[in-house]
C-alpha cells in the first residue's frame, strides 16, 4: 500500500511538473514574440519614424497580458510547489531521526558484543598466562565501556556494573602480573630491625634472579619475561615496577658496595634458570673505596642484570618504545652518581700537585665505565656526569686542598698551646727551594753587557749592620703556630707549581689561614689567656712570630705566583697581629696589676704601724706581692724574650712601688716606730725586687737584669730616696735636697718632701728651717 501511494504522489509531482514546464515554454515564445515585435516598432519609431500609434498600444495591450500570465505562474509555485516541498523536508527529517535513533542502538549493542567478547578473551589469555593479550583485551572492554559512557541514553546501572567490572579485572590482571614479577627477581634483605651502619648488615642481602623462560620452548628463550613487561607497559605499571625495584636495587646494593670497600658482589648459579647476586665481604685496608673497584662491582651488578632481566631490550624497545635498562638508569642515576662522587671520587682527588698527572688513569677509568652503561643502554648518550667531575679535577684539587688545609689550620689553632718549641736568632723558615724566575739573571747579564762592563768596584759600606738585625729575639712560640706556619709555606709551595687558577686559590687560602687565626684563637683560647699568664705570653709571642714573618713572606714567592700588581701579600696582616699579641699579653698584665692592688689594699694604707697587727697585714701584704712576681717570673721565664720580660716584670713591680709610695705620701702623722717599719717594708721590696728578675735559666746571666732594675722601674730611685727619708734626721734630708738639685729634689716635688717632713717631725723651729730650705 506504502509504495503504491508512494508512486501516486510520485506520479502526481511529475504532472505537475510537465504542466509547470509546458507553460513556462509557452510563456517564453510569448514574451520572445512580444520582444520581437517591440524591438520592431521602436525600430520603425526611433529610426524609421514611421508613425504606429496603434500597433504600439496593441503591444502594450499584449504586455500587459503576458505579465498577468506571468504573475499567476509565479503564485501559483509559490503557493502549491513551496507547500509541498515542506511537507517533504519534514517528512525526511523524521526518517532521518528515526534512521539516526536506530543506529545508536545498533552502536550501544555492538559496544556491548565487543566487551562480552573481550572479557571473555581476557579471562581465556589469563588462564593461559598470555598477559599480553589479557592486557590488549583488557583494554577493548576498557574502550568499549568508555564509548558507552558517552552515549547520552545509557542505562547508567548497566554502565556502573560494567565499570566496576573491568575495574576489578584490572587489579586482577595486576595483581597476577606483580606476583609473576616477583619471581623474576626474589630479594633477601636484611632485617628491618637492624641498623644499616655497617658492612656485616649488608651480608644478608642477596638479589636471586629467575629468567622466567620455558624448557620445552627454547626457540624463545625468556618467553614469560617480555609479556610480563608488555603487559606491565600497556597497564601503565611499568614504570611503577622498575622505580621500586631500582630503590632497592640501589639502597641495598650498589650503595653499600660503593661506600664500603670491603665489600664486593658474587655472582652464581643455583640452577639452569637461577642467577644469584650476592654481597661478600673480604679485608682491605682501605679507608675510601677506589674508583676502578667500585666501577668494576657496579658494573657486575648491571651486567648480569642486563644478561639475565633485560636481554631482549632491543624487542622491548619496539614494543614499549624505550629500553628497560633505559628505564631503570633514568630511575638510579643521579642518586648513584652522586653518591659515587661524594663516596669515591672525592677522596681520590690528588692531595699534592705532584700526584695529577697520574689522575689521568682514573679519568680513563671513568669513561670506560660510563661508555659501558651507555652500550647496555642504562645512561643516556649525551649524559657524562662522573667523566665531567673527573676532568675538572684541577678545579676539585684546589678546592679540596683548600678544604683539608682550612681544616687543619683550624684544628692547630684548636689544640693545646702549652707544647713549645724554642725560637733563636739563627731560626730560619724552612722555604724549600723555588724555581727560579724565568730569564731574570740572564736579563741581568745582558743589561750588564749593554752598560759596557761589570761594576768591580764593591758598594758595600765598611760598617756592617749585625747578624742579629731584624731576627726575633729568643723567645718560646707553640707548636702549633710553629706548624701553622709550615703548613702555610707548604700550601705556598704548591702553588707554585700548580695552574694560574689554582695557584691564586690557594693563596688565597694561606690569607685566610691568618684571618681564620685572628679571629678563632683569642675566641676559642680566651679564658685560658685571661687565667694563664703563661698561655697569654706564649699567645703574645706567637702574634710576633708570625707578624714577624709575613713580613717577608709574600716577597719570597711573588716572583713564583701568578698574582695581579698591586696585591698586597700578607704585609697588610702585620698590624692587626702585632695588635692581636700585645692586647692579649697586656690583658693579663691588667689582671695582674688588679691583684697586686688588690693585695696591697689589706695594708690597711699603711698606717699605724705601731700596732702589731696593723704592721703583720701590711708586712703580708708586701711579701704577697713579692711572692706573685716570683711566681710570674718563672712562669714567663725562657718564653718571653729578655726584654719584653723585664719591662712587663718592672711595669708590674714599679705599679707595687707606686702603690707603697702614694699611700706612704698620704700618711699626715708618722712616728718613729711607724717609720721605721716603713722603711722595713721599702728595705724588704729593694731587697728581694731584683731578685724577681730572671728571664734566663741560668742564674749567673741573670745578674746583668738584676742590677739594671732602676732601668725597668720608673719609681725604684723613688722608694730608696723615701726610705732613706724615713730613717734620717732634718738635716740629712736638707744635705740630700742640696737646693733643688740633690737626688731627693729628683725624686719628689717640693710640696711632696714638705709634707713628708710635716708628717715626720714635730712643728719646731728647726723644722721651719728645714722646710724654709726645700725650694727649687
Amino acid at each position: 500500500m506504502s509504495s503504491f501511494v508512494t508512486e501516486v504522489l510520485a506520479s502526481s509531482g511529475k504532472l505537475e511538473k510537465d504542466d509547470l514546464a509546458c507553460k513556462i515554454s509557452k510563456l517564453s515564445r510569448k514574451v520572445e514574440e512580444t520582444k520581437e515585435e517591440v524591438t520592431d516598432m521602436i525600430n520603425k519609431k526611433y529610426i524609421e519614424f514611421i508613425p504606429s500609434m496603434e500597433g504600439a498600444e496593441e503591444l502594450l495591450d499584449q504586455v500587459e497580458s503576458v505579465s498577468k500570465d506571468i504573475d499567476l505562474l509565479k503564485s501559483c509555485i509559490e503557493n502549491e510547489v513551496q507547500q509541498n516541498l515542506h511537507d517533504a523536508v519534514t517528512e525526511y527529517a523524521k526518517l532521518k531521526q528515526q534512521l539516526e535513533k536506530n543506529t545508536a542502538v545498533i552502536d550501544l549493542l555492538q559496544h556491548l558484543q565487543e566487551f562480552d567478547t573481550a572479557i571473555e578473551e581476557y579471562h581465556r589469555a589469563l588462564q593461559e598466562k598470555n598477559y599480553v593479550v589479557a592486557a590488549k583485551q583488557h583494554g577493548k572492554a576498557r574502550a568499549s565501556v568508555n564509548a558507552l559512557k558517552a552515549w547520552k541514553d545509557s542505562e547508567l546501572p548497566l554502565v556502573r556494573s560494567l565499570s566496576s567490572e573491568i575495574t576489578i579485572q584490572r587489579e586482577n590482571l595486576i595483581y597476577h602480573l606483580g606476583e609473576e614479577w616477583q619471581k623474576l627477581a626474589v630479594w633477601k634483605l636484611p632485617s628491618t630491625k637492624t641498623e644499616l651502619t655497617s658492612v656485616k648488615s649488608f651480608l644478608k642481602t642477596a638479589l636471586h634472579l629467575n629468567r622466567g623462560g620455558s624448557k620445552g620452548d627454547e626457540s624463545v628463550p625468556h618467553a614469560l619475561l617480555p609479556s610480563i613487561l608488555q603487559a606491565l607497559s600497556i597497564q601503565g605499571e611499568l614504570h611503577k615496577k622498575i622505580k621500586l625495584f631500582g630503590q632497592v636495587l640501589f639502597k641495598y646494593m650498589l650503595k653499600p658496595l660503593i661506600i664500603y670497600p670491603s665489600l664486593v658482589v658474587e655472582v652464581s648459579s643455583q640452577a639452569e634458570q637461577e642467577t644469584v647476586l650476592s654481597l661478600q665481604c673480604t679485608e682491605t685496608k682501605a679507608d675510601h673505596p677506589d674508583p676502578s673497584q667500585v666501577y668494576t662491582k657496579v658494573l657486575t651488578v648491571l651486567k648480569t642484570l642486563h644478561e639475565h632481566v633485560f636481554v631482549l631490550w632491543y624487542y622491548m624497545h619496539i614494543i614499549i618504545g624505550k629500553k628497560v635498562s633505559e628505564i631503570l638508569g633514568d630511575l638510579i642515576w643521579e642518586e648513584m652518581s652522586e653518591c659515587i662522587i661524594r663516596e669515591c671520587l672525592v677522596h681520590s682527588i690528588p692531595t699534592n700537585s705532584s700526584q695529577l698527572a697520574e689522575y689521568s688513569e682514573v679519568i680513563k677509568q671513568t669513561e670506560d665505565f660510563e661508555g659501558s652503561l651507555k652500550k647496555m643502554g642504562y645512561l643516556a648518550g649525551d649524559s657524562a656526569d662522573l667523566l665531567k667531575y673527573a676532568r675538572n679535577v684541577n678545579c676539585h684539587f684546589a678546592s679540596k686542598k683548600c678544604q683539608d688545609v682550612i681544616v687543619a689550620a683550624r684544628k692547630l689553632m684548636t689544640s693545646e698551646m702549652h707544647n713549645t718549641v724554642k725560637i733563636t736568632p739563627e731560626y730560619k723558615l724552612s722555604i724549600p727551594k723555588l724555581p727560579s724566575p724565568s730569564g731574570g739573571e740572564k736579563e741581568r747579564k745582558e743589561s750588564c753587557k749593554k752598560s759596557g762592563h761589570y761594576d768591580q768596584q764593591s758598594l758595600e759600606n765598611e760598617k756592617q749592620l749585625s747578624p742579629s738585625t731584624l731576627c726575633l729575639p729568643v723567645c718560646r712560640i707553640s707548636e702549633s703556630v710553629h706548624q701553622l706556619m709550615d703548613l702555610a709555606i707548604q700550601t705556598l709551595s704548591e702553588a707554585v707549581g700548580s695552574s694560574p687558577q689554582c695557584a691564586v686559590q690557594l693563596f688565597y687560602t694561606v690569607r685566610n689561614i691568618f684571618h681564620l687565626f685572628y679571629d678563632v684563637v683569642p675566641t676559642y683560647h680566651k679564658d685560658n689567656f685571661l687565667k694563664l699568664p703563661h698561655l697569654a705570653a706564649i699567645q703574645h709571642n706567637n702574634c710576633m712570630f708570625i707578624a714577624h714573618h709575613l713580613l717577608t713572606l709574600g716577597f719570597q714567592f711573588k716572583p713564583h705566583l701568578p698574582l695581579k700588581d698591586g696585591v698586597a701579600y700578607f704585609v697588610d696582616l702585620v698590624p692587626g697581629f702585632r695588635r692581636l699579641g700585645a692586647r692579649c699579653f697586656m690583658a693579663q698584665m691588667n689582671i695582674q696589676k688588679a691583684e697586686m692592688l688588690e693585695r696591697l689594699s689589706t695594708a690597711r694604707n699603711f698606717s699605724n704601724l705601731d700596732d702589731e697587727d696593723n704592721y703583720s697585714v701590711a708586712s703580708k701584704a708586701v711579701r704577697q706581692v713579692i711572692h706573685q712576681l716570683r711566681r710570674l717570673g718563672k712562669v714567663w721565664q725562657d718564653v718571653l724574650p729578655v726584654n719584653i720580660y723585664c719591662k712587663a716584670i718592672g711595669t708590674l713591680l714599679n705599679t707595687a712601688i707606686s702603690e707603697l709610695i702614694n699611700k706612704i705620701m698620704m700618711l699626715e702623722d708618722i712616728s718613729n716606730m711607724d717609720g721605721e717599719r716603713l722603711r722595713t717594708l721599702c728595705q724588704t721590696i729593694t731587697e728581694e725586687g731584683p731578685l724577681v728578675f730572671n728571664p734566663l735559666p741560668d742564674e749567673n746571666k741573670n745578674k746583668k737584669y738584676q742590677e739594671e732594675v732602676p732601668v725597668y722601674v720608673k719609681k725604684w730611685m723613688t722608694l730608696k730616696e723615701i726610705s732613706m727619708v724615713l730613717n734620717a734626721n732634718l738635716q740629712e734630708i736638707v744635705d740630700r735636697w742640696a737646693e733643688g738639685k740633690g737626688p731627693l729634689a729628683l725624686a719628689f716635688s717640693c710640696n711632696e718632701m714638705k709634707s713628708l717632713i710635716r708628717a715626720l717631725f714635730k712643728n719646731t723651729e728647726r723644722r721651719a728651717a728645714a722646710l724654709a730650705k726645700i725650694v727649687k
